[in-house]
């Protein structure tokens, strides 16, 4: 009787102490449960990239993540891209893969596309969708007129490619046999079929709806899973500032070209008509905003070289008697290097449409220039110093004894022996010609007069 008595206040006190830590220790989770982090607010930068894949792009995701970085919990990227530069695409995807914040990215709105570089974006995010009637595929690497790109090059950066997405895919979980097909097939197909081939995660209609799906669903986040609901969502818009802007479209390709050879032809107008100042401003800053985007673009520096040497043997052609021959190679030194500018490794090649009316617009431009040149320089020669002494002309530019003036529209160079300065818009009289080099003087004498 005594034992048993004994007995039941022992196992009483044990269903106490348990009923004790029960009420008050943590559950513990069960074996192999997920671990979830569950937050009551959630803050999530947005950026909407609707461009090209560049320098600028990359740059305004890089500035959102880090954003998010600083005290926020995702990164939402609304995205609507034809593709763009490989190089920039491998640093949105190295900027992805090493947020300290899971990167969502929503084909979106409705009628977006994320083609080419686009779908290497989408298959390093940590969560995807589409919106519905959004397609994604076709990331053959393509050159800006379309033309797919061809020969061993085309081999190796398909191979290399191929590797980058098959890796991506296979981390996030997604249909790697479709992403690898996108590279090597252009294989392309719309919001329905790429949420039932695993290709993305969810079709959602609007960021909002995106976020809702993506927060049940759970977004992968570091060790765990970030869980929300949609009242714990606050979505603060990252907002590109005028840099941006003005990155996107400087660092257009045909838009760096195109301020090039504007520099370069702007710039020959000075050349060629000393004092017109204007041309020369405009030249010099299209020309510096040219290679500014060339040092940030993929560029072959042959190609930049043979643009300039194009311009140096314009400027030829005035000093040397070549028959057109120099204006010839200037020409071809032109397209040549307008052709391998940038590399077609990056799907840069700039299209026949862009650089053959360019280079003849430009080399006919210049090549007029040219012609007026020479004409002036022979109507200099046929004139004898007595039909020259006596005229007026104005003072354009001048530095000690020597400087050039304007007669009759022509410029000229011009010495003087006077010691005393002369101001630039001074009025000067020709004493004589030696060659075509004027004898100038602000008080001529009859001595003043040189003869051939």
């Amino acid at each position: 009787m005594n034992t048993s008595h004994a007995l039941y206040r022992k196992i009483t006190a044990i269903c106490a102490t348990l009923c004790f830590f029960a009420a008050f220790h943590p559950a513990m989770p069960a074996s192999g449960a997920e671990n979830a982090v569950q937050k009551h607010t959630v803050s999530v930068v947005h950026v909407t990239i609707k461009a090209g894949i560049g320098p600028a792009t990359a740059d305004l995701l890089r500035g959102a993540i880090k954003q998010a970085e600083s005290g926020s919990d995702m990164v939402l990227v609304t995205l609507d891209t034809p593709g763009g530069l490989v190089s920039s695409m491998r640093e949105m995807v190295q900027d992805i893969l090493n947020a300290d914040v899971p990167v969502g990215v929503w084909v979106g709105p409705s009628g977006a596309h994320a083609a080419s570089a686009g779908v290497f974006i989408v298959a390093a995010s940590s969560i995807s969708g589409m919106a519905p009637q959004t397609t994604m595929g076709a990331a053959i690497p393509v050159t800006p007129d379309g033309a797919d790109t061809k020969g061993d090059m085309a081999t190796k950066v398909k191979n290399d490619l191929s590797s980058l997405v098959s890796g991506l895919a296979e981390r996030r979980n997604r249909n790697v046999d479709w992403y690898v097909s996108a590279v090597r097939e252009g294989k392309s197909l719309p919001a329905s079929q790429a949420i039932m081939n695993n290709v993305v995660e969810f079709m959602a209609t609007t960021p909002e709806d995106f976020l809702v799906q993506a927060g049940s669903r759970g977004v992968p986040a570091g060790m765990g899973t970030l869980r929300f609901t949609a009242d714990d969502i606050r979505i603060i818009p990252y907002e590109p500032g005028l840099r941006y802007r003005f990155l996107g479209w400087l660092l257009d390709p045909q838009v760096a070209y195109l301020l090039l050879l504007a520099g370069v032809a702007l710039l020959f107008v000075e050349f060629t008509h000393a004092g017109a100042i204007l041309p020369g401003v405009l030249g010099a800053l299209s020309l510096l905003l040219g290679l500014y985007a060339m040092t940030i673009l993929p560029t072959a520096a042959a190609g930049l070289l043979l643009i300039l040497l194009g311009l140096v043997l314009f400027l030829l052609e005035i000093k040397v008697v070549s028959f057109g021959l120099l204006s010839l190679a200037g020409v071809a030194a032109l397209f040549i290097g307008s052709l391998i500018l940038f590399p077609e490794s990056e799907g840069l090649r700039l299209p026949m449409m862009t650089i053959g009316p360019t280079v003849l617009g430009i080399s006919a431009f210049m090549g007029g220039l040219v012609w007026l040149a020479v004409k002036a320089q022979r109507s200099k020669s046929a004139m004898a110093s007595d039909q020259l002494a006596g005229q007026q002309a104005m003072v354009m530019r001048w530095q000690g004894r020597k400087g050039t003036v304007k007669l009759h529209g022509t410029l000229w160079n011009a010495v003087t022996r006077e010691e005393q300065p002369i101001a630039k818009g001074e009025t000067v009289t020709v004493t004589g010609a030696k060659g075509l080099t004027l004898h100038v003087s602000t008080h001529p004498a009859p001595e003043d007069a040189v003869q051939e």
